[in-house]
């Protein structure tokens, strides 16, 4: 079984977060670092989901994943903002994540 690029991406974004968030305080890990991780496994959900869904449900699965995206990028926003990590790093995984945002609005303009 071949994965897509989206796909692939988002699990390389995972371990680089998981990378971040181990290296956080112990209560900072417990909430936002969790949340984080958290959410990039439930984009990766609705990104299997929507792959392997009838043309007509692809739809409702990648809405779910660019909100899901948009929580990623939140809790990365907060991680900068609260200065809980480096923040070279933090900006990378926000532009793997916008770059992956795009792929999902490709993606779900054609099962539209």
């Amino acid at each position: 079984m071949t994965d897509l690029p989206v796909i692939l991406r988002v699990h390389e974004l995972y371990g680089a977060i998981c990378i971040v968030t181990e290296k956080l305080a112990g209560v900072k890990r417990q909430t936002i670092g969790r949340r984080l991780e958290d959410a990039v496994l439930q984009l990766l959900e609705w990104l299997i989901m929507s792959k392997n869904a009838p043309k007509a449900h692809k739809a409702i699965y990648l809405i779910k994943a660019v909100a899901t995206a948009e929580i990623i990028d939140f809790h990365l926003q907060t991680l900068l903002e609260q200065k809980l990590a480096n923040a070279t790093t933090v900006n990378q995984l926000l532009a793997k994540n916008h770059e992956v945002s795009r792929q999902i609005g490709g993606w779900l303009k054609s099962a539209q």
